[in-house]
């Protein structure tokens, strides 16, 4: 679910004034400000007002927070689980068929959303669903990677390293960009999500 202006959502707790904008003067601009009861996009306490409203509505319903993921909230109740991931204006629903559109009635009833279905493609993460199975992949985002990094042609490995990196002196070794190696180590990082073959790989190059 997408929720539709989320950060327009967010109620203000303290006082906030600014200037009335231009064409909408009720009196003098001098003398008379607009105080704000909701967020603005420019303010910088949106986000954090959207995410106090969703946070405590959730609550309410009955949802509880999880104490490993601040946005993971879950209910557990006879006919199945209900989970629920905040990912800014995004709410990813995950429940038993049956309770699905239940479960976004509740949702759309606090907040204007648009249901855009099953998950299919997010942030470099691609999704199969079948019926009672689900296959995870980030086979775009590997492409996408190698074609930044300048490694489409390279050739495939069996063991992604190099067996002897011990032995390897810093010496011996050309210059490389810093900034650049790091984030190609984060983008590993991530691709382990659906690529645990590579985790020790990583783990190596990340200590450098």
């Amino acid at each position: 679910m997408n929720v539709k202006t989320a950060f327009l959502n967010g109620t203000i707790d303290e006082e906030v004034y600014i200037g009335q904008p231009k064409g909408f003067e009720v009196n003098s601009g001098d003398s008379h400000v607009c105080r704000l009861k909701k967020a603005l996009y420019s303010l910088k306490k949106a986000p954090m007002a959207w995410y106090a409203r969703m946070d405590a509505y959730l609550l309410r319903i009955g949802l509880v927070k999880s104490i490993v993921d601040l946005n993971l909230y879950i209910n557990v109740m006879n006919n199945g689980a209900v989970i629920i991931l905040l990912y800014v204006d995004h709410v990813f629903i995950t429940v038993v068929k049956q309770i699905m559109q239940e479960c976004k009635k509740m949702l759309a009833v606090k907040f204007e959303m648009k249901d855009l279905g099953l998950m299919h493609y997010y942030l470099g993460l691609e999704v199969w669903q079948r019926h009672g199975e689900i296959y995870l992949g980030q086979g775009k985002y590997i492409v996408n990677l190698l074609q930044n990094s300048g490694m489409m042609e390279s050739k495939p490995m069996i063991t992604p390293m190099v067996t002897n990196l011990n032995k390897l002196r810093s010496s011996d070794s050309s210059l490389v960009d810093p900034t650049l190696y790091r984030k190609l180590v984060g983008s590993l990082m991530y691709l382990v999500n659906t690529r645990p073959n590579i985790c020790f790989a990583v783990n190596i190059l990340s200590q450098f």
